[in-house]
C-alpha cells in the first residue's frame, strides 16, 4: 500500500513565516477579532514580498491561484500584475488566492482602502527594477512604499489611526525596514540589491566588493554602525506612539519598537559585522527592551 502525499498549502506556508519576524504579527495577548485581522493583513504583506524575492513554496500552486500558467510563474513583474488583478476583486469582487479570500471580510469590516496594498505591490515592482540606491531620501522614498503601509494598515485595523499616529508609525516602520537591510546585507548582495545608500558607501570608502566578504572590514563596519544609528533615531523618533494609545494596543506597539531596538543591539552586539549572517536578538533581550518602553524610559 503506498502512502498518499498531502499537496503544500500555499495559505499555511505563507502564515507560518510569522514567527520568524523582527516583530510581533498578531500575539497572544490582542483580542482575537485583531488577531485574525493583523494575521489576514499579514498574509498578503507576507506573500507579495515572497513573489517580489522570489521564494513562493515550491509546486507553482501560488502562481495557479493567480491564474498564471507554470511557463510563466517565473515572470515576477507577471505574477505581482495577477496579484494586484486579485487584489483588486477584494474590493469589488471574488478574489482567487485563498489568501486575499481571507483579506476581503476584513477590508469590508475595517474599511481598509486599497492604496496601502497597492504601496506595498509597488514596491515589490520596484525592487525588480531598482536594485541600488543613490540617496538616503531615495532610500526613504522606498521605505514609504514598502514598509509604512504596513503601520498604517495596523492602526487601520485597530480603528486608532491619526495625522499625528500615522506620522510616529511611519518612523517606526521605516526604522525596521533600514534594520531588516542590515541584517540582511549579504543576503540582498546575493540577489542583486543593495539598500545601503552609495553616497554613504562611498563616504565610508565601502565598494560592492566589500560586501561579498566572508566578514566585515572597518569602513563596512563603520557603515553599518552609521545606518544603524539612523534606524535607532527613527525609533526614538516614532516611541511616542505607544505611550499615545491604551490597553493591549500599547503592548502591541511596544512590541514593535522593542523589536528594533533589540535588532540594532544584537548588530551592535555583532561589532556591525552583519555579513557572516544576520544578526538576530534572543527572546530576553526583546523582552527587556519591551519593558523599558512600557515604563517610559526610554
Amino acid at each position: 500500500m503506498t502512502g498518499t502525499r498531502t499537496a503544500p498549502d500555499p495559505e499555511r506556508a505563507t502564515l507560518d513565516k510569522a514567527a520568524s519576524e523582527n516583530f510581533p504579527v498578531a500575539p497572544f495577548f490582542l483580542p482575537r477579532a485583531w488577531r485574525d485581522d493583523l494575521m489576514a493583513v499579514y498574509g498578503f504583506a507576507r506573500l507579495v514580498d515572497d513573489i517580489g524575492d522570489g521564494d513562493l513554496a515550491p509546486g507553482g500552486a501560488d502562481a495557479e491561484l493567480l491564474g498564471v500558467s507554470a511557463t510563466e510563474a517565473g515572470d515576477r513583474l507577471l505574477l505581482l500584475d495577477a496579484f494586484e488583478a486579485d487584489l483588486r476583486r477584494v474590493f469589488d469582487g471574488t478574489p482567487g488566492h485563498p489568501l486575499l479570500r481571507r483579506l476581503q471580510p476584513v477590508v469590508r469590516r475595517r474599511a481598509l482602502t486599497p492604496e496601502p496594498f497597492l504601496g506595498l505591490i509597488a514596491a515589490n515592482r520596484q525592487d525588480q527594477l531598482v536594485s541600488r540606491y543613490e540617496t538616503y531620501d531615495d532610500l526613504l522614498a522606498y521605505c514609504e512604499l514598502s514598509a509604512n503601509p504596513v503601520g498604517r494598515l495596523v492602526l487601520a485595523v485597530t480603528g486608532t489611526s491619526t495625522p499625528e499616529r500615522i506620522r510616529l508609525s511611519d518612523a517606526i516602520c521605516t526604522a525596521l525596514q533600514i534594520v531588516e537591510h542590515l541584517q540582511d546585507v549579504a543576503e540582498d548582495f546575493g540577489r542583486d540589491r543593495i539598500y545601503i545608500p552609495a553616497e554613504d558607501m562611498k563616504r565610508f570608502h565601502v565598494t560592492e566588493t566589500d560586501l561579498s566578504a566572508k566578514t566585515a572590514g572597518a569602513p563596512m563596519r563603520a557603515l553599518v554602525a552609521y545606518e544603524a544609528q539612523r534606524a535607532r533615531d527613527l525609533l526614538n523618533e516614532g516611541a511616542p506612539l505607544v505611550g499615545s494609545v491604551h490597553g493591549r494596543l500599547k503592548l502591541l506597539l511596544a512590541g514593535f519598537v522593542a523589536g528594533g531596538r533589540a535588532a540594532v543591539r544584537a548588530i551592535a552586539a555583532a561589532e556591525y559585522d552583519v555579513l557572516p549572517g544576520p544578526p538576530k536578538p534572543g527572546k530576553v533581550q526583546l523582552l527587556r527592551e519591551a519593558g523599558v518602553i512600557l515604563r517610559g524610559e526610554g
